[in-house]
């Protein structure tokens, strides 16, 4: 069993790095209440909470699997995070990872959606700091599918809970749009945000 590949929004969050301007770190982004070094940093604990899952590692429930919004920003995160990226694409790519169940942020639920979750945070994400630096971002259309399929399924009534936190309210869903624009909307994501 496998699910869809990380490798092409990996990659993208990847090629954004050489645009962010380390003078603009305090600079807002579609994340609501994210900074842009707080952006940076919640991507570093992702991509080792979600590799961690990925290889069933234990995790400390405490440490939230090292994925919190208001972590540090390690200061050799121009190193860390490419090579952790290329970390989490590898072991999303072995097809135990999709199996049985996994752990992330003190969540445990079915791999087969754990790995779905990993790649819509690397989507929305990669979005957020590409929009925050003036960038421009690509999706690949599997990868734009997972996420809608999962922005839409979470953007049901009896998920609104789970919602808080990790998604904005959502928006207006374009009926002709392509199914990245169609997912931002469902993840409360302004299409046309700009920096301020």
């Amino acid at each position: 069993m496998s699910g869809p590949d990380l490798g092409h929004a990996a990659a993208e969050i990847t090629r954004l790095l050489d645009g962010v301007d380390d003078a603009r770190l305090g600079d807002t982004t579609p994340c609501e209440g994210l900074s842009l070094g707080a952006l940076l940093a919640h991507l570093v604990g992702l991509t080792k909470a979600f590799t961690d899952c990925a290889n069933k590692a234990p995790q400390d429930p405490a440490a939230r699997g090292g994925a919190s919004l208001d972590a540090e920003l390690d200061p050799d995160w121009r190193t860390l995070l490419p090579k952790q990226l290329d970390e989490l694409v590898a072991a999303w790519r072995n097809p135990a990872a999709w199996e049985g169940m996994a752990t992330a942020g003190g969540v445990t639920m079915p791999a087969e959606v754990m790995g779905v979750v990993a790649l819509d945070e690397l989507v929305l994400h990669g979005w957020d700091l590409a929009r925050a630096t003036g960038q421009e971002f690509s999706c690949d259309d599997a990868a734009a599918a997972a996420v809608l399929e999962f922005t839409r399924m979470a953007s049901a009534p009896e998920f609104a809970e789970n919602r808080v936190g990790l998604f904005g309210p959502v928006l207006d869903v374009p009926p002709d749009g392509s199914a990245f624009e169609q997912a931002l909307a469902y993840a409360g994501r302004n299409a046309t945000w700009t920096p301020s």
